[in-house]
């Protein structure tokens, strides 16, 4: 281990060099954030979606353990979608919608995440981390929260975003290669994600930007993080594999199609939400993809009630199934099991 590499242990206080990465939308869990702590690892909140209030319950819950964890935050890049190209698309989703009796919005729900009140929440009551994903934070953000104590990471998916991140002033970034499930931190939506692999996009990272490098993407086995951890990573974040984690709340419709031998297939989508994310392929990419548009957020809200009613029902061709390409190796072990089994050749 370099001594660079430990000093961003040490910062970030990893005793093994794993990252129960952020899982907007439920799967991540407070408990999930103390166990990955409990294996000598660090988890992040995902605030995604989240009220300021809840956000700062899951807060509380963390602090109780005193562990070192990170909160997760969506900046603001929205994708504006017209009204004709958002209405058009959702009067096909609205003829599926109609199997459960909902009525889905038919004009484009926009908003940024209540970015400003979980910011403020942020700067009032400081945690030790604070990434960002979906783009930069604007004006003097990063700067108040490092001025307040905090930790401030940024995802990247090449090495433009990386060099911008620090050039803005993040003490990480985390390089999030296309193989990562979930959406893509990607500042160009608009744009795929390039598909390389996690390791030469490490590799780039870290010889452009003199700040260190948290991998991420497709990694699920001790193999692959003692792979990027030898491409020049600090540690490697993993979220995919934690879905089926006891301390996992990802919903029982989503947990049993990780497992189930008939979906063999991730795709890159943005039926769902208007932005790419990597998911399990099912009947609602195969009947929408082709026609969906871009539009973040509009379109997450405009499907959101479809995919809630769909889980609760049991209908995975209906639900946004996130996951990475290593998704054949999740395990019905705790958090803690699953991080310490990784971390074993690191």
């Amino acid at each position: 281990m370099t001594a660079r590499t430990k000093a961003a242990r040490d910062l970030l206080g990893l005793d093994i060099p794993l990252i129960a990465a952020p899982m907007a939308g439920g799967a991540t869990t407070a408990q999930m954030v103390i166990a990955a702590a409990d294996a000598g690892g660090m988890g992040f909140l995902a605030a995604g979606y989240k009220t300021p209030q809840v956000l700062l319950t899951e807060i509380a819950t963390v602090r109780k353990a005193s562990i070192p964890f990170g909160v997760n935050i969506f900046a603001p890049n929205p994708v504006p979608i017209d009204a004709a190209s958002y209405r058009q698309y959702a009067h096909l989703v609205q003829e599926v919608a109609y199997r459960f009796e909902l009525e889905l919005p038919s004009d484009p729900i926009e908003d940024d995440d209540a970015f400003g009140a979980k910011i403020d929440l942020l700067l009032t009551d400081p945690v030790p981390v604070v990434s960002f994903t979906f783009g930069l934070p604007g004006g003097d953000v990063i700067a108040r929260l490092k001025k307040a104590g905090t930790i401030v990471v940024q995802t990247v998916t090449n090495t433009v975003e990386a060099t911008a991140a620090a050039e803005a002033g993040a003490d990480l970034v985390v390089a999030q290669a296309g193989a990562a499930g979930g959406h893509s931190g990607t500042f160009t939506p608009d744009r795929p994600p390039a598909g390389i692999a996690v390791t030469d996009l490490v590799a780039e990272v870290s010889a452009t930007v003199d700040i260190p490098v948290i991998a991420a993407g497709g990694l699920a086995s001790a193999e692959a993080v003692s792979q990027v951890l030898g491409a020049g990573a600090v540690a490697a974040a993993v979220g995919t594999v934690l879905l089926r984690a006891d301390e996992s709340a990802a919903s029982p419709t989503h947990k049993a199609a990780l497992i189930d031998p008939a979906r063999n297939e991730t795709v890159l989508t943005r039926a769902f939400t208007g932005r790419p994310a990597r998911g399990l392929r099912n009947a609602f990419i195969d009947r929408f993809e082709a026609g969906a548009p871009l539009g973040y957020p509009a379109i997450h809200h405009l499907t959101s009630p479809l995919r809630k009613a769909a889980a609760a029902a049991g209908i995975d061709d209906l639900v946004h199934l996130w996951a990475g390409t290593g998704y054949r190796r999740v395990r019905d072990e705790s958090t803690a099991t699953i991080l310490a089994g990784l971390a074993r050749n690191g």
